[in-house]
């Protein structure tokens, strides 16, 4: 009895921790619009040992890249991205400000639309870790299964997987929608050129068989 009560503690604790684990990951995503010649910058207040995670992906513009760099608190550059489509990059962090800019500046005509995600983990959080105590009154907890945990970590990368396999889908859908509009550009010139030029012919063509000469009477 005692053996099956202190599985029971460990079972209770193990879970616990596991839910703590995951609920310290924040996850979020933005997508935004880059005018051309310009340069946005995005800041993210982290704590020491933590981590950082941000993937970007340019949606949508020509050429599909944009140079990108990360920056600690004390200005270090940490990562520096020349003229990318997309791009994953992981921080161990430091309390402080943490800084990453995308860049547009070499497009002078070109605006730029891109979508990036950040992961947060490890963030420390106000809740105590013994707060589990409170909630656990014999066995009532054994109906927490931790089965039922892994599927909600499970869930929420599905989520992500689904969010990154959307940018991916809007970017090559507008890289359809790119094409698409070149081809015809490019097919309608080409009709107006033969149109023109066949209308050249014709009056060259008619203008070789014109009797020029004046009949007199």
């Amino acid at each position: 009895m005692a053996t099956a009560t202190v599985l029971v503690v460990f079972a209770l604790v193990l879970e616990f921790n596991v839910l703590a684990a995951f609920s310290q990951s924040v996850d979020s995503d933005f997508t935004f619009t880059l005018p051309s010649g310009r340069r946005e910058c995005f800041y993210q207040t982290m704590k020491k040992h933590a981590s950082l995670e941000i993937e970007y992906q340019v949606l949508d513009g020509a050429g599909l890249d944009v140079d990108f760099h990360i920056a600690s608190p004390t200005g270090e550059i940490l990562y520096n991205d020349y003229r990318k489509s997309d791009g994953v990059h992981t921080v161990e962090t430091e309390d402080g400000d943490y800084m990453f800019c995308f860049d547009n500046t070499f497009s002078a005509v070109s605006e730029k639309i891109i979508f990036f995600e950040l992961i947060l983990d490890n963030m420390e959080t106000d809740e105590d870790p013994e707060d589990w105590k409170e909630y656990v009154h014999g066995t009532d907890m054994l109906d927490m299964k931790l089965e039922d945990i892994m599927v909600r970590a499970r869930l929420s990368k599905s989520v992500h997987l689904q969010t990154v396999l959307k940018a991916f889908e809007a970017r090559d859908r507008n890289l359809q929608e790119s094409n698409f509009d070149r081809v015809n550009f490019w097919s309608v010139t080409n009709l107006i050129v033969m149109v023109i030029v066949s209308a050249v012919q014709v009056f060259l063509v008619r203008s070789l068989f014109e009797d020029k000469r004046k009949i007199r009477t």
